[in-house]
């Protein structure tokens, strides 16, 4: 088993190596060789999956220390690989769902001169993000987490010939560097109180822990996560992320970049369950953030953007479920694992519809596509009756156990945040119902000399499967609460609390959703839709145009008094350490400018200070002795 988990890394991360230092020799089979390395892994996920099933509960776990890595005076640690219910799930997630979106990608790059580079990125991004999930220890995390940093920043940025795809690739960089220190920080504020990072240690050291150090470590670990998952405040990077191609969306969206936060949030449960207050953060920063994105998707008018708003509102949800503590944690991975499937499709379906529409991604000049898009269509519509919570299919059964789960807290805590995860629900409901209508009902709005065509089999296979996952995954995760039961021996076991009877819960959940998918019939069905933006609009619809003014509040908060600090900085360096400097450099000029000056080589000159010289001498003497 060790050898088959040291395989599920080491597969994609050789097919990197192997596509970049092949270089254009490897163009004409790079693609093939990309997509094998993947699904060899998933194999070897299956495998390990296999194995685990057959242990006992307590002692589904396999671990591996690969070498000493660092050995440095009190810091001890090992490059060690952990498998366990909660990385298992992780693992078949990124292999399974990666390896659909690798097949997807062999004909939707079809005709790019980079497909081999391409090809290249996909396996390190596959390869960083299962060594995050799978390290024994923060740090082997951190090298994971700026691994997925490093491949999202070449991904995003691949079509750099754009100025906007550079742009967007250099702003996500940037933007998780910063909850990149908060994770680093973290890792150093471990190593002085608990003095090891590995995982086993920190959580059994955490009851002798002190509030303060638990509260510092949680609310660092949420900075980190914040960045990765495009949580308020650090969310600005993803909707400009969709400047690179689409595969790279359903990949970081789905499977692996934007999961990294809620996996650090699960993984460290121990430390966030004893520190209250980094625990609220977390709950607040969900909440808000699942509003947040979901404002947002009701204005995007690009169908990328808009499921990108989506994805930061789901995520929300996660996280939220995941502030929640040992009752959402459960709830938290099993959302996550059906968005994983249902955002994967939706992202391969606009692909698709990209694909058939010369690359348009404006639904407002799409219009009319089922009949055309049939196989696009069906599996599309799949993910978004998924996605907006509808029964039997996979959303419907994560997202209605974080409300649940939300409401069951009790109190008037209980209320605030059930009602958000609820009215994010409605608008869930109003933005991809507006999207399905936009795309594929009403007349016809296409450019001209555009012939919209169904995707080839290469990439309505993947989409078919995703389909299938966004329809049955959620009934077999949780019914008979089968995935809570697996993660027990992470998570621990919880009894869930019940505030409000569950047919409430569902029933509240499901006549919002009909609300929402009910405005947006009457506001977009049947009606024109103007191809050019109104320039008079409402100072919330202008709002969310604007992403919220999240770009603005960071150029205003962050920039612009970084900026300033930068020239008061300058200025006191200038006139103060350099004018001090300067200042003892005159003062020298101008002794050694008066020096000189009695220094002029004249005997005569010499002579008389000879003669005061020793004229004072004399008088000295002379007074001393009287």
């Amino acid at each position: 088993m060790q050898t088959l988990l040291f395989l599920t890394i080491a597969l994609p991360l050789a097919g990197a190596v192997v596509l970049l230092l092949g270089g254009k020799a490897t163009n004409a089979w790079g693609h093939l060789l990309g997509c094998a390395t993947v699904i060899s892994a998933f194999a070897c996920g299956v495998g390990l999956f296999t194995h685990l099933l057959g242990l006992p509960a307590e002692e589904r776990s396999v671990h591996e220390v690969l070498f000493s890595w660092v050995p440095v005076g009190a810091l001890k640690v090992d490059f060690g690989l952990q498998l366990d219910a909660l990385s298992m799930c992780f693992v078949l997630l990124i292999t399974g769902v990666g390896a659909l979106i690798h097949i997807y990608s062999v004909g939707y790059m079809k005709t790019d001169p980079g497909r081999r580079r391409f090809f290249a990125y996909l396996n390190l991004f596959i390869a960083a993000m299962l060594l995050l999930v799978l390290a024994d220890n923060y740090l082997g995390l951190y090298l994971g987490w700026e691994g997925v940093g490093l491949a999202s920043y070449l991904l995003i940025g691949f079509w750099s010939h754009k100025p906007s795809a550079a742009t967007a690739a250099k702003k996500a960089f940037v933007v998780n560097r910063v909850g990149d220190m908060g994770l680093a920080i973290a890792l150093m504020v471990l190593f002085a109180t608990v003095g090891s990072v590995t995982y086993s240690t920190v959580f059994t050291a955490v009851p002798a822990m002190t509030n303060g150090a638990l509260t510092a470590v949680g609310l660092l670990l949420l900075l980190g996560a914040c960045g990765k998952s495009a949580q308020v405040p650090l969310q600005s990077w993803l909707g400009d992320a969709m400047e690179g191609p689409t595969p790279v969306s359903a990949l970081i969206h789905a499977a692996t970049m934007v999961t990294a936060g809620v996996y650090l949030i699960v993984r460290s449960g121990p430390v966030f369950t004893a520190a209250p207050a980094a625990q609220t953060a977390v709950v607040t920063v969900g909440a808000v953030t699942l509003l947040f994105g979901a404002i947002i998707g009701c204005a995007k008018d690009d169908i990328k953007k808009a499921l990108a708003a989506s994805t930061m509102s789901q995520i929300g949800y996660m996280v939220l479920a995941a502030g929640l503590g040992p009752a959402g944690y459960a709830v938290a991975i099993l959302h996550l694992l059906t968005h994983g499937f249902f955002k994967a499709g939706l992202f391969l379906g606009a692909g698709s519809v990209m694909h058939a529409m010369d690359d348009e991604t404006d639904m407002r000049r799409y219009g009319g596509l089922r009949t055309l898009l049939p196989i696009t269509f069906v599996t599309f519509g799949l993910g978004y009756l998924a996605i907006i919570g509808v029964p039997p299919f996979a959303g419907f059964f994560s997202k209605d156990a974080i409300i649940e789960t939300a409401l069951n807290t009790g109190g008037l805590t209980g209320l605030l945040l059930g009602g958000a995860a609820l009215l994010g629900a409605g608008i869930t409901a109003f933005y991809m119902t507006r999207v399905m209508l936009l795309t594929f009902f009403g007349q016809k709005r296409w450019k001209p000399n555009t012939h919209p065509h169904e995707s080839p089999h290469v990439m309505t296979l993947p989409m078919i499967v995703l389909a299938v996952g966004s329809v049955g995954a959620g009934a077999l995760l949780a019914i008979g609460n089968t995935l809570q039961h697996w993660l027990e021996p992470v998570v621990g076991h919880h009894e869930a609390a019940h505030v409000y009877p569950a047919w409430i819960t569902t029933t509240t959940a499901l006549g919002v959703v009909a609300i929402g998918v009910a405005v947006a019939v009457r506001m977009y069905l049947g009606r024109p839709v103007n191809q050019v933006a109104s320039e008079w609009v409402s100072p919330v619809t202008a709002a969310a145009r604007h992403d919220l003014y999240g770009d603005a509040f960071n150029e205003a908060a962050f920039m612009r008094s970084g900026q300033a600090l930068s020239r008061a900085l300058v200025t006191i360096e200038r006139r103060g350490i350099d004018g001090a400097i300067e200042a003892i450099a005159t003062a020298v000029g101008l002794t050694s400018t008066a020096v000189r000056r009695a220094q002029n080589g004249f005997a005569r000159s010499y002579a008389l200070s000879i003669f005061v010289g020793a004229t004072l001498v004399v008088a000295m003497l002379v007074m001393v002795r009287l």
